[in-house]
């Protein structure tokens, strides 16, 4: 072989070397560090005094991927800047508590859901006795007022029919003007109430016309106070408990701002506060601002055991089922192992015990 068959031969060899390098650079995985969107969403990711992150969503992730072999780095955010940096790909992964909604696919993707769960709604535990509440409505201000002049027009109805019969019917509101006023007040009262006793009757023209009148304003003023009654004992009955979203129309309701709990009370018309985070909003049922928060159940639960326990509670029912998932770029090719690798996990006991350390059983 001459030297320029040799030399041909060797270049040969040499550019199949390069093709072939270049394809195993090709399908080498990706070693770059990962940036993990992340937020306070406690107890699927929290962030400890030492600047750490846990929680059941960091504790998946962070097991996910050591079996995937992924460098990676948090970046702490709010929830739109999770949803934002997914979208236009600042951010590779975001871990928190996202839910999967039909909106949000449609600008990134999710992971099969790691936790099913719903909303919640946080009340006061302290129940407090509703006849108690009636018992203040009875006496507010308000009320007393009305007692206060109810008692002036009584008096004043009991002088002017004594000044019609005190001299004609002596028998019934006779006496000296002590006794005589005294009679008529007492007149006034049982007529006023439809009692009607008939120990003390007017017998002249200008009383019983007097008495005419003074009946048709009584039934009028008995009306109002009938009506009073009738809307404290209401009021007692519908304050005696929250046990679902159909209760929460009716009182005062918070929730976290731009989160599923809050597109779902402005979807239902219910009027609500907005709140930064989910303690802030139970701190505001603590201190009477609202009646009642919601937002995801199992958030809920952990702060109300942190941070409120014998204090507020969440009640039984959980409604709008959601389900939990790792947000992705849409077209992300982490999404395939990464379920795989989440579907081994969520399905094994060891899973169950991560719940219980956080959520309790």
């Amino acid at each position: 072989m001459n030297f320029g068959s040799r030399l041909l031969v060797a270049l040969t060899l040499v550019m199949a070397l390069l093709v072939n390098t270049s394809a195993a650079v090709e399908k080498a995985p990706h070693r770059r560090t990962l940036v993990v969107g992340t937020k306070e969403a406690p107890p699927f990711s929290m962030k400890t005094e030492d600047g750490a992150w846990t929680g059941i969503s960091i504790d998946l992730w962070r097991e996910i991927a050591a079996e995937l072999n992924l460098a990676f780095e948090f970046r702490e955010t709010d929830l739109q800047g999770l949803l934002d940096g997914v979208t236009d790909g600042s951010l590779d992964v975001a871990v928190a508590a996202l839910t999967l909604t039909s909106e949000r696919e449609k600008a990134m993707d999710f992971t099969h859901p790691f936790y099913l769960t719903g909303l919640g709604i946080a009340i006061d535990h302290k129940h407090k006795s509703p006849w108690l509440n009636v018992f203040r409505s009875f006496f507010s201000l308000k009320v007393l007022r009305f007692v206060a002049g109810l008692s002036l027009v009584l008096i004043l109805i009991g002088f002017l029919v004594w000044r019609f019969e005190r001299k004609r019917n002596p028998k019934h509101f006779g006496g000296d003007t002590k006794e005589g006023i005294g009679a008529g007040i007492w007149w006034s009262a049982v007529t006023m109430t439809t009692v009607g006793y008939g120990d003390k009757v007017p017998i002249t023209l200008g009383g019983r016309m007097f008495a005419i009148v003074w009946m048709l304003v009584a039934i009028a003023v008995v009306s109002v106070l009938t009506a009073h009654i009738t809307s404290s004992l209401t009021l007692m009955q519908m304050t005696s408990g929250v046990k679902g979203p159909e209760d929460l129309y009716r009182i005062r309701v918070g929730s976290v701002a731009d989160t599923t709990s809050s597109d779902y009370l402005r979807e239902s018309r219910i009027p609500f506060s907005p709140y930064k985070t989910g303690s802030e909003g139970l701190r505001a049922i603590a201190e009477g601002k609202i009646e009642a928060l919601v937002y995801d159940k199992p958030i809920l639960q952990y702060l109300i055991l942190k941070e409120f326990q014998g204090e507020l509670e969440v009640v039984p029912e959980t409604f709008l089922p959601q389900e939990y998932g790792i947000g992705l770029p849409a077209g992300s090719p982490l999404r395939e192992p990464i379920n795989r690798v989440l579907l081994e996990i969520i399905h094994v006991p060891a899973w169950e015990d991560t719940l219980t350390q956080y959520l309790g059983r």
